[in-house]
């Protein structure tokens, strides 16, 4: 592999994103998780916007995950679900520095995604049940109304929606950026054929 130092060292790039990640939360004053997560949909046209990452899933060995949580009837779902592909980019002005990821994507809607759900405040719980994600509303007065009834309707602990759960980002490229002096700034592209294949690591010009 091209050889790496200081912030950029390492074997697996799930690690580093951690490492990173975990200086962002000390950091980044709002959201260090969010990310700016791309999309296509059935023309082809990209769609951009941020979500917030949950987990940075790393099994060794190079091998892992990024995993956020959505509607899966919203329109970034039903985009994921018909390309199977997704792209993003995690930006922390404070340590400037970012990371950005493509990839495949699948579904995660087992144990872990109840897991997270049940974790999730009574309200924001009661919110996934009530809003039909990117699709029309009348007004913020029926969207009250429809928690109101889903509130009475679901009770105090309510399941995980059929239509909410997450999905899972397996990564074929990873890039590393941290800005230099001058604009010079050092570039680290970790890309692989598929899923279970091994990493290539090259250094790329600013």
């Amino acid at each position: 592999m091209t050889e790496r130092t200081g912030i950029f060292a390492g074997d697996d790039p799930f690690v580093i994103a951690r490492a990173w990640l975990a200086e962002a939360e000390a950091s980044e004053p709002n959201d260090p998780n969010a990310i700016a997560l791309a999309s296509v949909d059935a023309e082809g046209l990209p769609n951009v916007r941020m979500v917030l990452l949950k987990d940075i899933e790393s099994a060794g060995a190079g091998q892992g995950a990024f995993v956020f949580y959505t509607n899966y009837e919203s329109a970034k779902g039903q985009e994921l679900m018909a390309s199977g592909k997704a792209a993003f980019v995690m930006h922390w002005k404070s340590l400037h520095r970012q990371v950005r990821v493509r990839g495949l994507v699948t579904r995660e809607e087992g144990e872990t995604a109840d897991a997270y759900y049940a974790s999730r405040s009574l309200k924001s719980r009661l919110g996934a049940w009530a809003s039909r994600q990117s699709r029309p509303l009348a007004s913020r007065a029926a969207l009250m109304a429809e928690v109101a009834r889903i509130t009475a309707q679901q009770g105090p602990n309510p399941d995980r929606p059929p239509f909410w759960g997450g999905f899972r980002i397996t990564p074929v490229e990873i890039e590393f950026w941290a800005d230099g002096a001058f604009r010079l700034h050092d570039r680290f592209r970790w890309t692989r054929s598929g899923p279970a294949e091994p990493w290539q690591v090259t250094r790329l010009n600013p």
